[in-house]
């Protein structure tokens, strides 16, 4: 299988199964002398990881990260931790809690909604265990990968919320970052009253055996005007494409999306006049913080759709290997909304296609 790797400069490649005995990613192109601590990238892992309330899969992992290579300790005044040799920096997440044995009776069936059927039908094979590497337990990797990305560029901050699940909305006029973080907060919802909405609306969803999509909106600020490049390197397409990657989901928009289309030219137009610091400065920011594919210096703003989680109770209809008709009911431990966990996953392919974009700006036109 091809295809494992993402970035031009900063480029990740992934590796490792659901049900495998480890997982984890290779970053080749990071830069020397970024100075970082394990705790940075744990504490990311730790946003992701299963089992943190009722409302995620029950799946019991630590996720915890050993760095392999590619870092050296520091020393001297600065402190402890570590600091990036410019080499190929692999680290690694164990598997503790697999159980396979959950999925024996869908060995010879295609789950509908799942990648069963297309991955047996271009490899002649699939891992039915978890999915393999079509299991969103791939994306463990990719957020250690990002928190590394978030320390490339200087002054970057990324951050993400929910802003819906299911058909229930956020009110964006209580929106507090402060929120998204807290430790009773299951949901990364900016919006306090939306807390118990969603709990009782998830409740309902988890009783009746069925699951809900969700939609994340990832928000970095701190991007240097004229990362990004034209035509087919644009900032806004590397954003998207590492969206769309994520497994479930089925849409990206940048700004204002699809919205923009309701708009008129004036409305939409995001007007401009000089700043103090004799500098252009935006009176709107319809546009998410990208013009022509390259970054405006204002906040770049996406939003991404994660659908259903297809691993339900109810049984659906569907078919096996053999051709037989079949009513399929996938058991274990699955999220009821996969979509709450997704967003450090948004957060860190936002920040892996920012970091890529800032070095290759750098390396074309020699400025940061």
């Amino acid at each position: 299988m091809s295809y494992n790797s993402f970035g031009h400069l900063f480029r990740v490649t992934t590796w490792g199964e659901s049900h495998g005995p480890s997982l984890g990613c290779v970053i080749d192109g990071c830069p020397p002398g970024i100075d970082f601590t394990p705790a940075d990238i744990q504490h990311e892992l730790d946003r992701r990881k299963p089992g943190k309330s009722r409302f995620v899969t029950q799946r019991r992992e630590a996720d915890e990260v050993k760095i392999l290579s590619g870092v050296m300790e520091k020393s001297g005044p600065d402190g402890d931790g570590l600091v990036t040799t410019g080499t190929p920096i692999s680290m690694m997440i164990e598997n503790t809690d697999q159980r396979s044995k959950d999925y024996g009776q869908i060995a010879e069936q295609y789950r509908p909604g799942h990648a069963d059927y297309t991955y047996d039908v271009k490899y002649g094979l699939r891992d039915y265990r978890g999915g393999g590497r079509s299991s969103a337990r791939e994306t463990a990797a990719r957020v250690a990968a990002g928190a590394l990305a978030r320390k490339v560029v200087p002054g970057l901050r990324v951050r993400g919320a929910i802003v819906a699940i299911g058909e229930k909305n956020i009110d964006r006029g209580n929106w507090d970052w402060d929120l998204v973080e807290r430790e009773d907060n299951p949901f990364f919802t900016p919006d306090e009253a939306s807390i118990p909405v969603f709990e009782a609306y998830l409740d309902e969803i988890r009783k009746s055996h069925d699951s809900v999509g969700a939609i994340i909106e990832i928000v970095a600020d701190g991007v240097p005007a004229g990362l990004g490049a034209p035509i087919y390197a644009k900032l806004d397409t590397e954003i998207a494409a590492g969206l769309m990657s994520i497994n479930a989901v089925k849409g990206v928009e940048i700004g204002e999306g699809f919205d923009a289309a309701r708009l008129t030219g004036v409305e939409n137009a995001d007007e401009m006049r000089m700043g103090s610091d004799g500098r252009p400065t935006f009176l709107s920011n319809k546009a998410g913080g990208i013009l022509g594919g390259i970054a405006t210096g204002e906040p770049i703003v996406a939003r991404f759709a994660v659908k259903p989680t297809s691993s339900i109770l109810s049984p659906r209809r569907s078919v096996d290997r053999q051709g037989n008709e079949v009513e399929v009911v996938t058991k274990g431990r699955h999220d009821p909304c996969v979509g709450i966990r997704a967003v450090p996953i948004g957060e860190a392919m936002v920040a892996c296609a920012i970091a890529d974009a800032f070095l290759m700006h750098r390396g074309q036109t020699g400025r940061i």
